[in-house]
């Protein structure tokens, strides 16, 4: 076991008493969550709409539920007398959560504070009137041509859903013709129908971590959030930790953030601003997440500085105390996360036939961590969404940069093969190892 997964699962004895965990989701985003639950003693009882989801293994009971039916979800927990209910690496079950707890009288952050750090729009209007800094943006819904909503917030722009993740439906446009066009698409990824558009602002990205806890904001990392060029320009595919941006940009963005949490009604919890730097240094929030962020990021906070993110959920989760000393950091370390991509990236796309290298790679200087999302028979494309990263490569080193040079080194190892229709015709098989 290396030095940093030591902390991952604390004495069994640490939470008294041991509870039945409801979780919103048993996906591989929340599997590791699940499985430290269990190693902790407590009982788990998972939903997902997923009858074959992957963390219904390693649960104490499974059941095929779509988490966003509040009524259903209630009624399981209901049926088992849960103690605690999570939502881990995913918007879509934070309002759930927080609904089922409401209803079973257990901790939760509120369906007020759930609706406004998860629907795009509620939560632009929330950091407006509290004055906090954030790009120009107007709400749309595709009754009315979108023509001076566009004026107002200028171009170019970034079209997303209100209430959609992981990057669907979200475009870049340039002009007026291209938001009507993309407009449709967009509104299809929406559950209420509704899209927002917000000035693009070039800057530097950074996401936070911040621990919340009656109503006193921790923060315990700031990262840099470096994005591809390309289709999937929002999505995040290295994480540098810790940020090379200097010490009074970072300072002024810890209290941008806290500010937009403060206005957003967390008291209790796990929030993830993500926040932007113009080239003039002014801070600005993109959105703020009231969850353990998704993207590997728990492992970056646990191996850049040894706080485990999912015991303090689970605590907080069951109302138990999260003390000083499980935000207190017992390493500082460099780390950059390299994500798996194709178009650009390190994979191939195409149809995997056969995965090798991946020891190699976990044994490479400097690696902590690394792992892969791809099955056999499924097709890997080029990367457009947060879905369309199908692994990872965590290293550390004496610094940040050269952290992701041996994460880079270390992906070369892979060799994923993979062959399309007319591959397979011809016979011919591709196979990763360089960025393409």
């Amino acid at each position: 076991m290396k030095p940093a997964e030591k902390a991952r699962i604390p004495p069994y004895d640490r939470f008294h008493p041991v509870a039945t965990v409801l979780f919103l989701g048993a996906s591989i985003s929340q599997l590791a969550a699940i499985r430290q639950a269990k190693a902790r003693g407590h009982t788990v009882v998972a939903v997902d709409a997923d009858p074959a989801a992957i963390g219904f293994a390693c649960a104490d009971a499974a059941e095929p539920v779509d988490f966003t039916d509040v009524e259903a979800a209630v009624e399981v927990g209901r049926r088992h007398a849960v103690d605690a209910v999570v939502a881990i690496s995913t918007d879509r079950a934070v309002p759930a959560a927080a609904a089922v707890a409401e209803t079973l009288g257990l901790p939760g952050i509120g369906t007020t504070t759930a609706h406004v750090m998860t629907d795009k729009g509620a939560m632009r209007l929330r950091l407006r009137k509290a004055g906090v800094p954030q790009p120009s943006f107007a709400l749309l819904d595709g009754d009315v041509d979108p023509a001076w909503e566009l004026e107002e917030v200028g171009l170019p722009a970034v079209l997303k859903p209100v209430d959609s993740g992981g990057q669907r439906g979200v475009f870049m446009v340039s002009d007026h013709a291209e938001l009507v066009r993309r407009l449709p698409e967009t509104l299809a990824h929406s559950r209420t129908g509704q899209a927002i558009v917000e000035r693009f602002v070039d800057g530097d990205e950074l996401n936070g971590i911040v621990v919340v806890r009656n109503g006193e904001p921790t923060l315990l990392t700031l990262s840099d959030r470096l994005r591809p060029p390309g289709r999937g320009f929002g999505v995040g595919w290295i994480h540098l930790y810790p940020s090379s941006l200097d010490r009074d940009v970072l300072d002024a963005a810890a209290e941008v953030a806290f500010d937009a949490i403060e206005a957003l009604g967390l008291r209790d919890g796990i929030a993830f601003p993500q926040l932007l730097v113009t080239r003039d240094k002014h801070v600005l929030v993109v959105e703020v997440a009231a969850r353990i962020a998704a993207g590997q990021m728990a492992d970056l906070v646990l191996h850049g500085t040894g706080i485990d993110l999912v015991e303090i959920a689970l605590a907080q989760a069951v109302g138990e105390e999260v003390t000083d000393e499980m935000l207190t950091p017992d390493v500082h370390r460099p780390i950059a996360i390299r994500f798996l991509t194709a178009s650009p990236g390190v994979l191939p796309t195409g149809i995997v036939t056969a995965i090798e290298g991946l020891d190699r790679v976990t044994s490479s200087p400097g690696v902590l961590d690394a792992g892969l999302y791809i099955q056999l028979g499924e097709t890997i494309k080029p990367v457009q969404v947060d879905a369309d990263r199908r692994g990872y490569v965590i290293a550390t080193a004496d610094d940040p940069q050269s952290a992701l040079q041996r994460a880079v080194d270390a992906s070369r190892h892979l060799r994923v093969h993979v062959e399309t229709p007319s591959d397979a015709s011809r016979g011919l098989d591709r196979v990763a190892g360089e960025d393409r």
